[in-house]
C-alpha cells in the first residue's frame, strides 16, 4: 500500500514501529499535491516548509523513544475558514485575499497539541455559501472521481483533498451541509457534529446559530479519531458544552433505524433512491430493524433554512468593510464613508455572498422581520419537534446525503435555486443542531453515493457504532 493511502491508525502504527518517518511521508504528500492538484485545484496555499519542520519535531520524538499520540505527524488539511495562526485566511473571497490569521482556532489548536501537521489550506465556496466550489474567489476545485464534475461545496477543497489522498484527512464546515454532501459527491466520510460539541472559536462566521467544524476522512474510525480530539466545551465559544465520554451501549441486534418518508419524493434521482433502498434490504437481511418514519415538516426546511442563514450572513459580514476587515478598495476616490464601504463591498464580494446578504438584510429590515426571519425561526422548532418525536421510537435516522451525484461544472451554477437543492436532505439536521454523517454506501456509473446517519444530540458515539457496521456491510 502506498504512503498517501493510508489510514490514520494504519500510519500511527508505522511511525511507532519506525517502519517510517514522518518526514518522509510528509515529504510523500508533498509531491502528491505537487503532482495532482494541478488538475484537482484542491489547496489555496501549501505550507511546505512549516510541515516539514513540524514532521522532523515528530521524528526526534519517536527517536528520543517519547510516546506518540494517535494524530502526531499525521498530515491533515484545513479549510481555508478556519484559522492558523501566521498564515493567509481568505475564506476563498477576494475581499480576505491577504488576511493573515493573528491566532488559531481551537480546534487548531487542539490538533497541534497532538501533533498533527497541517499541509496547507484548502478550496471552499466564499465565505462557505454554496454547494460545488464553484463560488470561490480564486478558482473552481474539481471532483477526484470525474474531474469534469464538482467535489460539492462549501467543503469541496478538502473533501476533494481526502479523496485524492493529497492528505490522510481534512477539516471542513457545515452549516447547511457542507461537509456532508462533498463527502457524499466525492466519496469519503464527512461527519457534521452536534451544535456546541465543538467550538467555532476561529472559524470565519457564516450563520453562527448552525455553523460547525467537523472531519472528513477516509474511514469512519478516522473521524471519531480526530472528533475526540477536536470536541469539548471552550471558555471563548459560550454555544460549546463538555461532553463526557461517550461510549455506545447500543446491541446492533435490538438497534431501530427510521427511514422518514418525506426524503424519498420527487427531485430525488431514481437512481440513487435505488442505492439506498437496496443498502436498506442489505442491512434488514442483517437483522437490523428498519421502520417507515415521518418528519413532516421537512418540505419547509430548505425555505426556512435559506432565511436564517442569509439573516445571520449579512449580519456577521458586515464587518468585511475595508476598515475593520478586508481589503479596502483604494483604486478609485471615495466622495465619503459610505461610498467607500460600497466599493469595497461590491468588488471585493462574489455574486452569491451579495445575493444572501442582500436577502438577509431585507428579512430583517423593519416591517419584514416578523414576516421572515421570525417565522422561519418558528418552523425551524417545529422540525426539532419532528425529530425529538421520530427519536422517541428509533434510535437513529437513515436518508441519502443528496438527491444526486456530482453534477457537472457549470451545469447549475446559472440558478441559484437548483444549486440551493443540492442541500435539500442536510439542512434539516443543522437547524435541528443534531449530528450526522455521511459515508459512501454505492455507485452509480462511478459516481459515489452517500449515506446519511443522523443521531440524538451529542450521540456521535452511536453514529460511528453504526457507521462501522455499515461499513462492514458494505465492504463484505
Amino acid at each position: 500500500m502506498e504512503l498517501h493511502e493510508l489510514t490514520i491508525t494504519q500510519v500511527h502504527e508505522k511511525l511507532v514501529n519506525k517502519e517510517i518517518s514522518a518526514t518522509e511521508l510528509v515529504r510523500a504528500f508533498l509531491t502528491r499535491i505537487n503532482e495532482m492538484d494541478k488538475e484537482i485545484a484542491a489547496f489555496l496555499s501549501v505550507f511546505k516548509d512549516s510541515a516539514i519542520s513540524q514532521a522532523k519535531e515528530i521524528d526526534n520524538q519517536i527517536s528520543r523513544g517519547e510516546k506518540i499520540s494517535m494524530l502526531a505527524g499525521i498530515p491533515l488539511a484545513v479549510k481555508d475558514n478556519i484559522l492558523i495562526e501566521g498564515e493567509k485566511c481568505t475564506a476563498a473571497s477576494k475581499i480576505l485575499e491577504n488576511y493573515i490569521a493573528p491566532y488559531d482556532a481551537t480546534c487548531i489548536k487542539k490538533l497541534k497539541k497532538e501533533g498533527a501537521i497541517f499541509l496547507g489550506k484548502t478550496n471552499l465556496d466564499e465565505f462557505a455559501m454554496g454547494s460545488s466550489t464553484e463560488n470561490s474567489g480564486f478558482k473552481t476545485t474539481h471532483n477526484p472521481q470525474d474531474l469534469s464534475r464538482v467535489p460539492g461545496g462549501s467543503s469541496g477543497g478538502s473533501a476533494a483533498a481526502v479523496k485524492a489522498n493529497e492528505c490522510i484527512a481534512a477539516l471542513g464546515s457545515d452549516t447547511g451541509g457542507s461537509i456532508r454532501q462533498p463527502a457524499s459527491l466525492c466519496g469519503t466520510v464527512g461527519l457534521k457534529t452536534t451544535y456546541g460539541a465543538v467550538s467555532r472559536y476561529g472559524l470565519i462566521a457564516f450563520s453562527s446559530s448552525v455553523d460547525q467544524i467537523g472531519p472528513l476522512t477516509k474511514n469512519i474510525e478516522d473521524a471519531r479519531i480526530i472528533f475526540d480530539i477536536i470536541k469539548g466545551k471552550d471558555s471563548k465559544d459560550s454555544t460549546s458544552v463538555e461532553l463526557k465520554s461517550q461510549t455506545s451501549n447500543l446491541e446492533l441486534r435490538t438497534v431501530k433505524i427510521g427511514v422518514p418518508k418525506e426524503y424519498f419524493t420527487q427531485g430525488i434521482d431514481p437512481k440513487v433512491e435505488r442505492v439506498i433502498k437496496e443498502f436498506i434490504q442489505k442491512i434488514e437481511k442483517e437483522g437490523v430493524k428498519v421502520k417507515e418514519i415521518s418528519l413532516p415538516h421537512t418540505k419547509y426546511a430548505l425555505s426556512c433554512y435559506c432565511l436564517i442563514a442569509a439573516s445571520e450572513a449579512s449580519a456577521n459580514l458586515a464587518r468585511y468593510d475595508g476598515i475593520r476587515y478586508g481589503t479596502s478598495n483604494t483604486k478609485h476616490e471615495t466622495s465619503d464613508l459610505l461610498d467607500s464601504y460600497l466599493k469595497t463591498r461590491g468588488q471585493g464580494f462574489g455574486d452569491e455572498v451579495k445575493r444572501r446578504i442582500m436577502l438577509g438584510t431585507y428579512a430583517l429590515s423593519s416591517g419584514y422581520y416578523d414576516s421572515y426571519y421570525l417565522r422561519a425561526q418558528k418552523v425551524r422548532t417545529l422540525i426539532r419537534k419532528d425529530f425529538e418525536k421520530a427519536f422517541q421510537e428509533v434510535d437513529v435516522i437513515l436518508t441519502p446525503t443528496s438527491p444526486f451525484t456530482a453534477f457537472k461544472i457549470g451545469e447549475r451554477a446559472k440558478s441559484a435555486l437548483s444549486m440551493y437543492l443540492a442541500d435539500i436532505f442536510t439542512v434539516s439536521v443543522n437547524l435541528a443542531g443534531l449530528p450526522a454523517l455521511s459515508m459512501p454506501c454505492g455507485e452509480i456509473q462511478g459516481l459515489p453515493v452517500g449515506l446519511q446517519i443522523i443521531g440524538k444530540s451529542f450521540r456521535e458515539d452511536e453514529i460511528f457504532k453504526i457507521g462501522s457496521f455499515f461499513e462492514k456491510v458494505i465492504n463484505h
